[in-house]
């Protein structure tokens, strides 16, 4: 039997907010709107299913999620962005294995690892 991550759910009091978080500063693209419910975005591969609590889910809800991890090329310059942006990085570790990492804050309290690709 294979297993693969098909998506992540993400659940939001702003649904499109964070939507539009995930496109501005981490470069995610826009998949779908799901009229009534939220939005689908590709997270360069990854797709985020993106609502808010479900009226008719029957299993406790709770908004956000621990943390999704990204990498980049440029760890400097995607820092830079992110500031820039006024994101805020909750945390920067020394560097592991040669890559720098640290955790920023998303909406509803994700937290977002960034990597440095190496």
């Amino acid at each position: 039997m294979a297993i693969g991550v098909h998506h992540v759910h993400l659940k939001s009091r702003d649904p499109k907010g964070t939507m539009q978080f995930y496109v501005d500063n981490l470069g995610a693209t826009l998949i779908a709107e799901v009229p009534g419910r939220g939005y689908r975005v590709s997270l360069h591969g990854l797709q985020l299913n993106i609502t808010s609590l479900i009226a008719d889910q029957k299993r406790e809800q709770q908004y956000g999620l621990e943390h999704v991890a990204v990498d980049t090329d440029d760890y400097t310059a995607t820092l830079a962005k992110l500031r820039a942006n006024g994101v805020r990085i909750l945390e920067e570790l020394p560097p592991t294995n040669g890559r720098r990492v640290c955790f920023l804050e998303a909406p509803d309290g994700a937290q977002i690892e960034v990597i440095e690709r190496v």
